[in-house]
Order: C-alpha cells, then structure tokens, then sequence
C-alpha cells in the first residue's frame, strides 16, 4: 500500500487535526450572537452537516466561507453583514485554533515514520490561509508534538487554488509541482468531499475514521478507499510492511 509510493498527501482538517467538532462548537457560539430570534437548541452535529452542504454548494465560488456566512445571515434573520459575521467567525475561533486543536493519536508517529522512509509529505486542505497560519506558527499543541513546517514539503491551503474540494485541482497542482504520477501518491482523507476530490483525481485514498463523517458514511464506503479506524492501523500496516 505504501512501499511503492513517494508522495503522502494529508487533509488537515478531521484527519491530521481533531477540529470537526471544534468546528461545530464555534459556530455553534457564532449563530448564538448573530441570531435575531430565540436559539433554544442548536445540533452541533447538524451545524456539521449544513456547513458541509453548504461548501460543496460554494465550492466554485471565490470565497466559499464567506458564502456559507451569508446562508447563516439568511437561515437566522442577521441585520450584520456577511463579512462581519465572517469575521467574527475567526475572532471566536482564535481561542481555540491556537490553543485547543490537536494532533489526533499516533499523527505524530506516523508523520516521523514518513519522513525517516523518505517520503514527501503534503498537506492539501479548505483550511483559509490564516487558520494554516496559526496551525503553523501559534498552535501551541502542534508545535511542540510536530511542527508543520518540519514535515510537510508542501502546504496547500483555500488560498492555493481556484476550485476547492470535491475539485481535484490541488491534487493536480501537487503532482505538477512534484513532477509525480498518480501511481506514486497515496492520499489520506476523512470526509466525503475529500474522497470525492482523490477519486476525480485518480489518486489512492486511504480514509481515516472521523465521526464527524458518519453521516456521509454510507456514500463514503460506496467509493474507491482503503478505510481505517484511526492512525494507530494506518501506522501498524506501514510499520509492518517495512519489516517484512
């Protein structure tokens, strides 16, 4: 599965980092301050979903998370503009993007087994360019497990392209900056819109397990992957087919 390959390209978001719920909790706290009316109960799972829906809906547009702001203003009768309930979104969100995110279990392992094999490590996400900033350089958990600047070769974020994921263009950008065949990558993923991605890019894709996905579960296994429970079997299996 791993031997013949060069390149390992990562999502980041629900599969290096365990942000998915983090995710639903800020925005959670977000449609209670713009809201005009009486939120009573807010589903942090559904919050997932619609914000999921919502970006594959925009993902051909320039800024799909300022358009997924803009569905919030309709859905809960904001008077604030888009923009600023984008803003907001991030001002929220700087608490616990610097000091809560966090590697999920045996990430760290797996990436410095990588590196030791000589693989090249990408990392291919929606993440908005100043979230992988602070990932990078503020992410007191990340920096002192595995800063993402040892690792990974290349770093794509939101910015780096045109088209966002279910979109192959990052994947086409990574073999093209690589000068590597499709036949050389393996790509690590655990939502739908990112299987979908390495699937229109003819890539191998293994999918790490991440609850926040089981409601795009079924539709997930109907497509070409390689699934696993979490980073502790994807790592077992690469271990074991370096001793054999």
């Amino acid at each position: 599965m791993i031997r013949e390959r060069k390149v390992v390209i990562f999502d980041l978001d629900g599969t290096l980092i365990d942000s998915m719920g983090i995710w639903n909790k800020i925005d959670k706290e977000l449609i209670r301050k713009i809201a005009n009316e009486n939120i009573v109960k807010i589903d942090d799972i559904q919050i997932g979903i619609e914000r999921d829906e919502k970006l594959r809906e925009y993902s051909k547009c320039e800024d799909a998370y300022l358009e997924y702001c803009g569905y919030l203003k309709e859905k809960y009768n904001s008077k604030i503009t888009k923009q600023e309930i984008k803003k907001l979104r991030y001002k929220i969100a700087d608490y616990y993007l610097k000091n809560v995110i966090d590697y999920k279990p045996y990430v760290p392992k797996v990436l410095n087994f990588l590196k030791e094999k000589g693989f090249i490590l990408v990392i291919a996400s929606t993440t908005n360019e100043n979230t992988m900033e602070i990932y990078r350089k503020e992410n007191k958990n990340i920096i002192k497990k595995a800063p993402i600047d040892d690792y990974f070769s290349l770093i794509y974020d939101k910015s780096s392209v045109t088209n966002i994921k279910p979109d192959p263009e990052v994947h086409y950008k990574i073999l093209d900056t690589l000068k590597v065949n499709k036949e050389e990558c393996l790509i690590l993923e655990d939502s739908l819109i990112g299987v979908e991605a390495a699937n229109n890019a003819g890539i191998d894709v293994a999918v790490i397990y991440d609850k926040y996905s089981d409601q795009n579960r079924d539709r997930i296994n109907k497509l070409p992957n390689r699934p696993f429970t979490d980073f502790k079997e994807f790592y077992d299996l690469i271990k074991k087919e370096f001793s054999e």
